[in-house]
């Protein structure tokens, strides 16, 4: 955007030698002294005082390296401008990825969202699975993230201060460590569940899992349900290591290698969709409009 002899010039001053700027730039003192004097004759001026004890600015010279730095500054702040506009342009969307809020979604959403959207990308964003974490980047969804995939129901979205966009009603299933006896049948009923120990989320997390439980105690004879508060990778292991029962849904279910999710007939489903912010810009609104369409 501007002549790189400029960037040597700078260079040259800050040094104040042809052969040290040229051995930072990784190029001959002969191709450095070159430059500067076409500098000097393009700007008809004396740039530097040329003695044998080294190289000192001339007035010229110093008032051009003031302008200079400014000149380089501005050309590279343009430059991540036109950076930033060109990604906009072409609605960068930012997918949150952890184990318990999946991107898969996307695949089967992508041909949608590309023929309305034809310049949409999106771009994974990893973060860790804490409930710190979780709630701080639910109550700001459009800074560092735009959307997360997640269940959710509207007691859930007014505490985390987010809008959510439903996709599917996913069915409530028991993932069972491959030791368990029930490792081996492909469905379950619910006298198989009498007497198990199951994990099972906390009660105020969602009104379908709190239904859940509801059932569990009123129905399945012998059985306990052990509550946890948040729902994370110890979770499942300790649900493996420990040869207990864990209710899970689809999404989940290569969390963890040596559990295995069956389906039960009931008729459980947690909601689960796209989290955002209440106020999306006009490119993930744009995104959530193709999908909806």
């Amino acid at each position: 955007m501007y002549n790189h002899q400029l960037d040597t010039f700078v260079k040259v001053a800050e040094l104040g030698s042809f052969s040290k700027a040229a051995d930072d730039l990784y190029i001959s003192p002969t191709a450095v002294i070159k430059q500067m004097n076409i500098l000097e004759s393009n700007l008809g001026v004396t740039l530097f005082n040329r003695t044998h004890r080294g190289l000192t600015l001339t007035r010229a010279g110093e008032s051009l390296l003031t302008d200079v730095r400014h000149i380089i500054q501005y050309c590279n702040e343009a430059a991540e401008r036109a950076h930033l506009a060109d990604a906009a342009g072409k609605s960068t969307i930012r997918v949150g990825s952890s184990p318990m809020t999946p991107s898969s979604f996307l695949v089967e959403l992508w041909p949608k969202v590309r023929k309305r959207c034809p310049g949409a990308s999106f771009k994974l964003v990893t973060f860790e699975n804490t409930p710190e974490n979780a709630r701080r980047i639910l109550a700001n969804l459009g800074e560092d993230i735009d959307i997360v995939a997640g269940a959710f129901d509207d007691a859930f979205l007014k505490s985390r201060k987010c809008a959510g966009l439903l996709l599917d009603r996913m069915p409530l299933r028991i993932a069972v460590p491959t030791s368990h006896p029930l490792a081996c049948r492909d469905e379950l009923t619910v006298r198989d569940l009498k007497g198990q120990e199951i994990f099972l989320i906390q009660r105020g997390w969602n009104e379908e899992t709190d239904r859940l439980q509801d059932f569990v105690n009123d129905e399945l004879d012998g059985a306990t349900v052990e509550e946890f508060p948040f729902l994370c990778l110890d979770v499942f292991n300790r649900c493996e290591e420990e040869g207990k029962l864990l209710v899970s849904i689809d999404a989940w279910e290569s969390v963890h290698p040596l559990l295995s999710l069956k389906p039960v007939e009931w008729d459980f489903a947690l909601p689960f969709g796209i989290l955002h912010s209440p106020d999306p810009s006009e490119q993930v609104r744009a995104v959530l409009d193709a999908i909806v369409e």
